[in-house]
């Protein structure tokens, strides 16, 4: 029988290669600075192809802050575990990635490692830019080398509490979460499909808001696009899961990421505005269609004309205004405040949809509906012609509750929502604070 002596020398000796073997998983050396004279020279094609990955990938949204200089960083992103502000990626030399080789570049996108060899935080991405190829990250880096002002701004420091902001431990992180590795295609799939999983997954990091997290911030995988909370929005299941009455289809979720509104779901608003309107919009009409392609597949929809759906016919035909008066405030508030342009398939057509089998109208929280009847849709967000305007000073917190109690009792006939005025009240709140 072994001692106690030699029980404790084996755990400490198990122990100290645990140790060492994590030590050198962790280590990344230093990649040495390049100054602007020794980068490569980049044509005009590689440029501009950057210049729509970096827009696909809502680069600029992430890395500039409000009233900021573009990419100059300081944005900040709350996580549950404190702030963190987006870096510096101007090519200046000092406070930017100005001394960055290629090299260097791509190793952080594809490994979440910076050129000094600090592991960066989860906030970026990488789990998801891992699986571009190298061509596309180097077309990023030769756009922001080419075409973006260097500003000299330091990144504020991260309120990320001890010892989590040790950054030697998110190799941990990325040991036990992180599937590293370019994307490799589904050969039972077309290259339409592939495409369009490539573009997904990876640059357009769709995952990233439509995923769940567990309690340390990964994904979790087996919810692929399951919906999450974000920004104090719902980014809803991308699955078939979507409370949606009309499924998304390849067609209407390509004409979604062309004009940022979907004919009989709704409008790309608050956290999505911007990674339609500033981003995936830019894509070439031939990769918007293999994204609607491999999403309406993960959802299972196959692309038939919604227009022919009964929930539809049926919604329109009730969607009618009535000229006679409701005693029930939200119907009579809806009737006056909103039915002028929510209320016949010629509406629906010209891009204001339907408020019955709108994406915001089914969710299983009123968070999205509520955002938006305070504080409508600008011309930069909504489908071009079309904006909704915000009625946070015209309704009290009980009459925008009322209408989206309305909708959906009566119009989306799904159970009610609890307390809408405490949540009209919070989200009203929230806005006004950020």
């Amino acid at each position: 029988m072994p001692s106690i002596k030699s029980v404790f020398l084996t755990v400490v000796a198990v122990g100290v290669v645990a140790v060492a073997g994590f030590g050198i998983y962790a280590y990344h050396g230093a990649i040495p600075a390049m100054s602007a004279s020794e980068r490569p020279s980049f044509d005009a094609a590689t440029i501009e192809k950057g210049r729509v990955l970096t827009a696909a990938g809502y680069c600029a949204n992430c890395h500039t802050a409000k009233g900021g200089e573009p990419f100059a960083g300081n944005y900040p992103i709350a996580t549950g575990f404190g702030t963190i502000y987006a870096s510096n990626i101007t090519p200046d030399a000092d406070t930017g990635i100005g001394s960055w080789s290629p090299e260097a570049f791509r190793r952080s996108m594809h490994e979440g490692v910076d050129r000094n060899g600090s592991h960066l935080f989860p906030a970026f991405p990488y789990d998801h830019f891992t699986k571009m190829g190298d061509d596309d990250v180097d077309a990023i880096y030769a756009y922001l080398m080419s075409e973006v002002k260097p500003v000299n701004e330091a990144t504020k420091e991260n309120s990320i509490p001890f010892p989590l902001n040790i950054r030697v431990l998110q190799a941990g992180w990325k040991l036990l979460f992180v599937d590293f590795g370019r994307y490799q295609p589904d050969t039972a799939k077309s290259d339409e499909w592939n495409r369009g999983a490539y573009l997904a997954e990876g640059i357009a990091h769709c995952g990233a808001c439509h995923t769940p997290r567990n309690a340390v911030g990964a994904e979790i995988a087996s919810e692929q696009y399951a919906g999450a909370a974000i920004d104090n929005w719902i980014a809803p299941a991308l699955t078939s899961a979507n409370p949606s009455a009309v499924g998304w289809t390849a067609s209407e979720y390509t004409k979604y990421l062309e004009t940022g509104a979907g004919t009989y779901h709704g409008i790309a608003a608050g956290p999505m505005g911007p990674v339609v309107h500033a981003g995936l919009r830019e894509l070439p009409d031939s990769d918007l269609k293999a994204i609607g392609t491999y999403l309406a597949d993960v959802a299972g929809n196959p692309d038939t004309d919604p227009a022919d759906n009964p929930v539809v016919k049926a919604s329109l035909e009730a969607g009618r205004p009535d000229p006679t008066y409701r005693k029930d405030l939200g119907e009579r508030l809806y009737a006056t405040a909103c039915a002028a342009c929510h209320y016949n398939a010629e509406s629906v057509q010209e891009g204001r949809p339907d408020l019955a089998i709108n994406s915001a109208t089914r969710l299983d929280q009123p968070d999205n509906l509520i955002h938006v009847m305070l504080d409508g849709v600008s011309a930069e967000n909504g489908t071009k012609g079309v904006v909704m305007p915000a009625f946070r000073t015209a309704l009290s917190d009980d009459e925008v509750a009322a209408i989206a109690a309305y909708l959906r009792d009566k119009r989306a006939d799904l159970p009610a929502w609890n307390d809408l005025p405490k949540k009209v009240a919070d989200i009203r709140a929230q806005a006004e604070t950020h």
